[in-house]
């Protein structure tokens, strides 16, 4: 199973922040709101997870590596599971508080991961743009 094209399968992962409600058509939802927060950061404040000072600020330490290597096993195995399982696709949910700054940079990194587990990887930020910081 090596070969990419033998794993093609849909997985969505997503972005968001509680303050505007959590999703509903989920498989997976993912609470990071325990990650260093660059908010607290006025110099960090205005930037996205988008942007390498964030996901450097939330990756690059043991509770945010620990964390991605968590959910790219859970998620590659859901996947396959639900493949095998002739599901039509896996939805997963990582929300922080705002879904500007944890969230994002998370679903970024574990959207990497998993292209190289899957076809089929798309990724989106539904609160990125909501509100200033």
């Amino acid at each position: 199973m090596s070969d990419k094209t033998e794993t093609s399968f849909p997985v969505t992962i997503f972005s968001f922040g509680y303050k505007y409600g959590p999703p509903q058509d989920v498989n997976l939802l993912v609470d990071v709101r325990f990650l260093n927060n660059p908010f607290h950061d006025e110099k960090l404040r205005s930037f996205t997870g988008l942007e390498m000072c964030i996901s450097d600020y939330v990756l690059n330490n043991g509770a945010g590596q620990e964390c991605l290597e968590h959910l790219h096993k859970m998620a590659a195995f859901l996947a396959e599971q639900f493949r095998l399982n002739h599901k039509t696709e896996l939805r997963i949910a990582i929300g922080c508080t705002g879904g500007h700054h944890r969230s994002v940079a998370i679903t970024e990194a574990l959207a990497k991961l998993l292209n190289s587990n899957f076809e089929g990887v798309t990724r989106f930020h539904r609160d990125i743009d909501k509100e200033s910081h």
